[in-house]
């Protein structure tokens, strides 16, 4: 009797789940696309000759506990503060010293919203791409906020997402996605659809334009030294492009890249950094190359289940032409969304600490691996 009792239980703990799973399967509506093959099969490789995998060995760590998620960074060299947007809506000042622990952090400007993207404007002002606001102006004093553009050719923009200003004031920007929120970012990259839009906003004029769509979650952007063209990260797709402003052109940058690009930063020295919050695990790989797997993930995530997770995030420095120099990054490490080089330091927000990270470049550098 026992044995038959177990049985059953084993019969109804294993077929019932499975005929659950299958029901939600089918009546589920969510739609992944099949995603072209260089999101998982890259046609090039972007390994730097030079390494640094200890990266958490160096760190330091800035504005512990007071910084909450500080997803993007600019520096005022003037003033010597950092700015950075806190998924709390604050823009928040961070004062540099060369003792991290005796860094200042400041509440300056609550938006309302979560700040993502940040630069400065021509006039002192602080643009920031609010990924629920819009792509607002704070004045100088932190007294006004504008909103500046929160729609293109009668879209709204569901995640405006990074920016950068042209010395002719002309702001080029991203909406990572027009279908989804950033609460719901997940169900864009799992869906496997071009949702993303580069754009660009005129002062002159307060006229918005649509430059580029069908793009893969279109996120970091930065403005070449020489004004001529945009570098441009999809993150989806593992590539950075560049967007030549005169010939409106589209050529790439560098592809192939180890993880999933975040936010690209110029440092005025000859050098892009790019952040990676995750490397390319397997298991997101697969799940690039079959719809099905990425349904699965969606239906768990909806039920709270979220299990692909992210690792060996890092820092990527290329040059003007999209060659890779180093990689900085840990396997343990996840979630950094940008790097900033200031001197000889590195410093790197997050998607996930209450801290921004600092790793002195001079005594912790990348090498050759043996």
């Amino acid at each position: 009797m026992p044995h038959f009792f177990s049985s059953r239980f084993l019969v109804f703990s294993t077929i019932i789940p499975l005929l659950i799973s299958i029901v939600l399967y089918r009546l589920d509506t969510f739609d992944p696309a099949q995603i072209p093959s260089e999101a998982y099969d890259p046609p090039t490789t972007s390994n730097p000759p030079l390494y640094n995998d200890r990266f958490l060995t160096g760190a330091e760590f800035i504005g512990v506990g007071h910084l909450d998620k500080p997803e993007d960074i600019i520096y005022h060299p003037d003033s010597g503060l950092i700015y950075t947007g806190c998924v709390d809506g604050w823009v928040k000042r961070v004062s540099l010293h060369e003792s991290a622990n005796e860094s200042v952090v400041e509440d300056w400007v609550n938006t309302g919203g979560r700040p993502l993207g940040i630069a400065f404007g021509l006039d002192g002002e602080v643009i920031v791409a609010d990924a629920d606001k819009g792509l607002l102006s704070i004045s100088s004093d932190g007294k006004n906020i504008e909103l500046l553009s929160d729609e293109a050719e009668g879209v709204k923009f569901k995640i405006t997402d990074a920016v950068a200003v042209a010395d002719n004031g002309v702001m080029y920007f991203t909406d990572a996605s027009s279908k989804y929120n950033l609460l719901d970012f997940s169900f864009d990259v799992l869906e496997g659809k071009p949702h993303g839009r580069l754009l660009s906003y005129d002062p002159a004029t307060r006229t918005t334009r649509v430059l580029l769509k069908d793009l893969y979650f279109a996120n970091g952007v930065s403005m070449s030294p020489d004004q001529t063209h945009l570098i441009f990260c999809e993150t989806l797709m593992r590539r950075c492009n560049k967007y030549n402003i005169r010939e409106e052109r589209v050529e790439p940058f560098i592809q192939g890249l180890s993880g999933y690009p975040d936010n690209i930063r110029y440092d005025e020295d000859g050098h892009y950094w790019i952040a990676m919050p995750s490397a390319v695990t397997k298991l997101w790989k697969l799940s690039m190359k079959h719809p099905f797997l990425r349904k699965i993930t969606a239906i768990a995530a909806k039920y709270g289940i979220e299990p692909m997770f992210m690792e060996n995030s890092g820092v990527l420095q290329v040059d003007l032409e999209g060659n890779p120099i180093a990689l900085y990054h840990e396997q343990s490490l996840s979630h950094l969304s940008t790097g900033l080089k200031i001197g000889k330091y590195l410093y790197c927000g997050s998607l996930l600490h209450s801290h921004i990270m600092r790793l002195d470049l001079l005594k912790y550098p990348a090498q050759r691996k043996l």
